[in-house]
């Protein structure tokens, strides 16, 4: 990705006589993140997928006898995988949540309480997973830099 010459700042071209302005600093772009690299924000972002697809299997949960509801769907991972396959920043992967189109129950109800229990699990265990990745690259981080 290219950067435009106005996105960059350099200390030279600000006048030392006022301070810096909104407008002398770079964009979000073209700053570097000193902590994150692709991979922490990749899994910033999965994290996000998949605690947005646990609030959906809770309320699907909550709402297995209700009438004509139909359950929430969450899909993170085929945006991240494109996000990242086409070079671009992982954050700009949005979740999609959608209705499940699964046949109902006569009172119009889809969610299946064995799916969703079997879900919820794999999901929990994929966020630890996670955390632990994310904590570990920061612990890597911490001995790298002399203070662990």
């Amino acid at each position: 990705m290219a950067i435009a010459a106005k996105d960059v700042w350099h200390h030279h071209d600000v006048s030392l006589s006022r301070a810096p302005t909104r407008a002398d600093l770079p964009s979000r772009r073209a700053m570097i993140d000193p902590i994150g690299d692709t991979t922490m924000r990749a899994l910033g972002q999965a994290l996000n997928g998949l605690s947005l697809r646990q609030r959906t299997i809770a309320d699907n949960i909550a709402n297995v006898d209700t009438p004509r509801f139909l359950a929430g769907k969450v899909d993170f991972e085929s945006s991240l995988i494109a996000a990242l396959g086409n070079g671009q920043d992982p954050s700009v992967a949005t979740p999609t949540a959608q209705r499940s189109l699964e046949p109902t129950r006569e009172n119009g109800n889809n969610v299946n309480l064995d799916e969703e229990t079997l879900a919820g699990a794999e999901t929990g265990l994929t966020y630890q997973l996670g955390v632990q990745a994310m904590t570990d690259h920061f612990q890597r981080m911490r001995i790298a830099l002399g203070s662990a």
